[in-house]
């Protein structure tokens, strides 16, 4: 490395032009009094020790003013390399911490132009569900993306998947065997959707997926308050059509969900196959005031679309039905409007 590169990359690391100047000059000389430094950098005596000081506080050099005249010598590189290291490296927790925050109120979206990048970033996604995830996928491309389904599975994440664009001559439930919660499959072509955890999503068009040449674009974003609307609109317009392929046994329980959606899909499961289910919630009622308090009763009934047959009024309605010592009342999920409570937080048992 020439001079010129690592004086540069010494003001990387904050320091001033003069201070680069003034360390470089005690690194050739190794040990040296003020004057000395300062006839070789041309700096008075004065800013010397000024310098000196700094470069001490920043671990490059050891000054000692005990003796006449003050002696100023360099500290071994690999001594200053570990200690600028090992400050980095204490950093990077609060840096982390921060990105990830950063990362989560992101808003803005992303033109992405290509297929590849395309499956890059649903595989991005996928890799960062906490709670749930849709997705609709050409059957040619879930293989890109199984190994990520899988590991958000296991990782307790309701995953409903549609696979589209599906064989003619059937399907093939080995496929998606741990890929997925519930899936469903129909034979037509319908635009690449992706929604996580409420806040993440990608749209592309049918032709960016089918064809390498087109100058179609897809869409990856970061939007609190469109990925709602996306969910709605494949719940609502895609997922209805679609044929039930595959169904997920239900979690053991106890268990608690980061989902409600997932705590309404087992619950109807569990109900389907006379196993009682009890319920135990924070909410706070839909209507009429913040008051939060903690729900328990026994789940007699579900309304949900997940799986057939369909017991809701609307696509994207999901409750509980809790009978509780004040009476038979519903619970809906965050942003809950119809049903009596909304909550936050779920959990289910198992009941004699």
């Amino acid at each position: 490395m020439d001079d010129l590169t690592l004086s540069e990359q010494l003001r990387h690391l904050g320091l001033s032009e003069k201070e680069v100047d003034t360390y470089l000059a005690i690194l050739e000389q190794g040990e040296a009094t003020a004057s000395e430094i300062a006839d070789a950098t041309g700096v008075s005596k004065r800013y010397v020790y000024s310098i000196s000081e700094a470069l001490e506080d920043r671990g490059f050099v050891d000054v000692d003013d005990h003796v006449v005249p003050t002696k100023i010598w360099a500290r071994p590189p690999e001594e200053v390399v570990a200690a600028l290291t090992d400050e980095l490296a204490a950093m990077e927790p609060a840096l982390s911490e921060r990105y990830s925050r950063a990362e989560r109120d992101l808003q803005q979206f992303d033109v992405v132009k290509s297929r590849v990048t395309v499956v890059k970033r649903i595989a991005e996604f996928i890799s960062a569900a906490d709670s749930e995830l849709t997705l609709s996928i050409p059957y040619e491309h879930l293989s890109e993306v199984a190994d990520e389904l899988r590991e958000a599975v296991d990782r307790g994440v309701l995953a409903l998947v549609l696979v589209n664009d599906a064989p003619s001559n059937g399907f093939d439930t080995d496929d998606v065997d741990g890929v997925a919660t519930v899936v469903r499959t129909w034979e037509h072509a319908t635009p690449l959707i992706l929604t996580v955890d409420q806040q993440y999503g990608v749209v592309a068009p049918v032709e960016m997926v089918a064809r390498s040449n087109t100058d179609q674009r897809a869409i990856a974003f970061a939007q609190e308050q469109i990925v709602p609307v996306l969910v709605g609109s494949f719940m609502g317009n895609y997922w209805p059509t679609a044929d039930e392929v595959y169904v997920a046994e239900p979690r053991s329980l106890p268990a608690a969900y980061r989902s409600f959606r997932h705590a309404v899909l087992d619950a109807t499961l569990r109900l389907r196959e006379d196993r009682p289910v009890g319920v135990e919630a924070s909410v706070t009622p839909s209507r009429g005031g913040p008051d939060h308090k903690t729900l328990t009763g026994t789940v007699v009934d579900t309304y949900q679309g997940l799986v057939e047959p369909a017991t809701n009024d609307f696509p994207v309605q999901n409750s509980l039905v809790a009978e509780t010592d004040d009476g038979r009342v519903t619970v809906g999920g965050p942003g809950s409007f119809l049903e009596d409570f909304e909550a936050t937080e779920v959990t289910l048992t198992a009941r004699e």
